[in-house]
């Protein structure tokens, strides 16, 4: 293999950079997009609920605007009444006027007369006040329908306002999530620095061998550097390595910022050779989570913090190479090493 082979120390390997670069910038665009649904959906909530109060202040119009049809109607009906009255008025009062001007030229009976225009005149009263009875109810449809313009105005203001707060809500949120996303940026900026100065002071304090390696943003241990096969217990040489691991990891801690929650991960993976099951371990989950919580708790031994360390098994469910020869396998079995954010 490629990463077998004996380099120059002379010699600037950038491809490592190059990937941390490209892993952090992935990263970054999920965590972003993550944020972004995030915003869409609280949005989505608060807007939702703008809608909520939006339709049932349509629904208060429509029923307004029905009642005002209903009062328009009955008006025209009290206008259609008071014109037929006046008409039957006007009628009453010109058949007043020609019994008059018969009994006036002595034709007819006098008495018949007499009563037909007590009648008539009667009748002309009672129109009269039914007259004024229908004028009355105009007037108060007329005051019925000033108040329920007075409502609608009142709820179309009530609609503005909503609306103008739902834009300073959006502007709000919009403007959040420009802050946030910087405040994001500067940390994983920051936090990249540091993961570099990390991998780069690993690079000089342990050796050049080929069962130390880094892959993507990780720093990867072979197992049978640190472990015995089958156990979980650091070796000698495996405890030189990790001893040099914990001074670098001691010194980084001194220029990380407190504001940058950091965390060092270190994750334990195995190959997929089954375990027998009446060892020590009952399968490669027991074993992998083991040799991890091993290194976690040889850092601790050495001054760094423990919540600044964290420990995960894997098994054999994440290989990074395929297949089932000696090779993969040995490639498979092995510890790695991640600085990232809690």
């Amino acid at each position: 293999m490629a990463l077998s082979r004996r380099r120059d120390p002379r010699a600037i390997n950038y491809w490592p950079g190059f990937v941390d670069a490209l892993t952090t910038l992935l990263m970054a665009i999920m965590f972003l997009l993550s944020v972004f649904v995030t915003a869409q959906f609280l949005l989505g909530r608060e807007i939702s609920g703008k809608d909520e109060v939006l339709s049932r202040l349509n629904s208060q119009i429509n029923e307004l605007t029905q009642l005002l049809a209903l009062e328009k109607s009955g008006k025209q009906d009290l206008e259609d009444s008071l014109a037929n009255l006046q008409a039957s008025l006007a009628q009453s009062e010109g058949e007043r006027s020609r019994l008059q001007a018969l009994l006036d030229r002595g034709a007819g009976n006098a008495e018949v007369a007499d009563e037909k225009i007590g009648r008539l005149g009667s009748e002309l009263e009672n129109e009269r006040q039914v007259s004024a009875r229908a004028m009355s109810q105009i007037e108060l449809l007329n005051q019925q329908i000033a108040a329920l313009r007075s409502q609608i105005a009142a709820i179309e203001g009530a609609l503005q306002a909503s609306e103008a707060k739902d834009e300073a809500s959006q502007a709000k949120i919009a403007d959040l999530g420009r802050r946030l996303n910087v405040a994001l940026a500067q940390r994983v900026q920051e936090l990249n620095r540091y993961r570099s100065d990390f991998f780069g002071r690993l690079r000089e304090i342990l050796s050049d061998r080929e069962n130390i390696r880094i892959v993507g943003d990780r720093f990867v241990f072979q197992s049978e550097v640190l472990f015995p096969s089958g156990g979980s217990d650091l070796n000698p040489e495996g405890q030189a390595e990790m001893t040099k691991l914990a001074t670098a990891l001691l010194d980084l801690a001194k220029e990380i910022p407190a504001e940058i929650n950091w965390v060092l991960r270190v994750d334990g993976h195995t190959d997929d050779v089954q375990l027998s099951g009446t060892g020590r371990f009952r399968d490669n989950w027991e074993l992998s989570s083991a040799r991890a919580t091993s290194v976690v708790k040889f850092l601790i031994s050495k001054g760094v913090p423990a919540d600044r360390l964290v420990a995960a098994g894997f098994g054999e469910y994440q290989p990074i190479a395929p297949g089932g020869s000696p090779e993969a396998r040995a490639q498979n079995r092995r510890i790695e090493l991640k600085l990232t954010e809690k």
